[in-house]
């Protein structure tokens, strides 16, 4: 048998289920190119793979840096052109890495903050001053 014919297929119910996407950003991934073909039953209906799975994954994990939707899609073409864009797959991610790094750097900056203004306020609660 071929490794098409074993693989666990899920309908796109079933992939919400497990990745809380709903089937219109499902569908939306698709038509904007930024999930890989996937495959149809007989009946035309969605049967994601395993792969497909990981690959989506992937992608909340790149919308979780706050990459853009045109990059992610971007992103995909790249993979989908072969092996030769891999230095601007890489170029693409260390961008996001860099932005990501910034960002902790920005929040851990803000929750340095609120920190001091808490253990302020915890201070100014426990003598009876209140301040700003």
């Amino acid at each position: 048998m071929s490794q098409s014919l074993t693989q666990t297929r899920y309908t796109i119910s079933e992939v919400e289920a497990r990745t809380d996407l709903t089937q219109h950003t499902l569908r939306w991934y698709e038509r904007i190119g930024l999930m890989p073909h996937v495959d149809r039953s007989h009946s035309g209906q969605r049967r994601f793979t395993d792969k497909d799975l990981d690959w989506l994954a992937f992608v909340g994990k790149l919308r979780a840096t706050g990459m853009s939707v045109a990059d992610m899609v971007r992103y995909a073409e790249l993979v989908r052109e072969g092996e030769h864009t891999m230095a601007e797959r890489r170029e693409l991610l260390e961008r996001t890495r860099r932005e990501v790094r910034s960002r902790i750097t920005e929040l851990t900056d803000a929750l340095a903050v609120l920190d001091y203004k808490i253990d302020m306020y915890a201070m100014k609660t426990v003598s009876g001053k209140a301040q700003q």
